[in-house]
């Protein structure tokens, strides 16, 4: 007789870990933390794939590197959480007033008006804002100096 919980525990991974994975790769031209997403969904699926658990570390790399160099100015630092409270505010916005003016494709017809909407531009903004703090603490902060005798010509 075939034992159920091992298959619904590789069923609910595997859909967990593609789900995860595919609102990932959305996230990276949407508003949200697409490599982080990926990130979490290869290590979800690294639990029982192998072709999975080869590929989180590439992704982690990626995603490190392009975090770091986010931070790398003054000025992509402002730039960041400028957007980041931007999103916050279009959100709140939005939740407040949910008629949206036709735009192209867009209007008030479909199911991009309301709190729903608002909700994930607040959600997507304060993950940013987070994201944002993490990167500068860990790539800039006195801890992320390589060569600390360098500091002080």
């Amino acid at each position: 007789m075939l034992d159920i919980v091992p298959v619904l525990r590789k069923t609910w991974v595997t859909l967990l870990g593609w789900i995860l994975t595919l609102v990932g790769i959305a996230a990276l031209v949407l508003p949200g933390p697409g490599l982080l997403l990926m990130v979490a969904g290869l290590v979800v699926l690294s639990q029982e794939y192998e072709w999975a658990e080869r590929r989180v570390e590439p992704v982690k790399r990626k995603a490190f590197e392009v975090a770091a160099t986010g931070v790398e100015t003054g000025p992509r630092i402002l730039l960041s959480g400028l957007s980041a409270l931007a999103l916050v505010a279009i959100g709140v916005v939005w939740c407040l007033e949910p008629n949206i003016p036709q735009v192209w494709l867009f209007g008030p017809e479909l199911p991009f008006t309301g709190w729903p909407a608002g909700s994930s531009l607040i959600l997507s903004g304060v993950v940013a804002l987070g994201l944002l703090v993490y990167s500068v603490r860990r790539f800039r902060g006195p801890a992320s100096n390589p060569h600390p005798a360098r500091a002080n010509p």
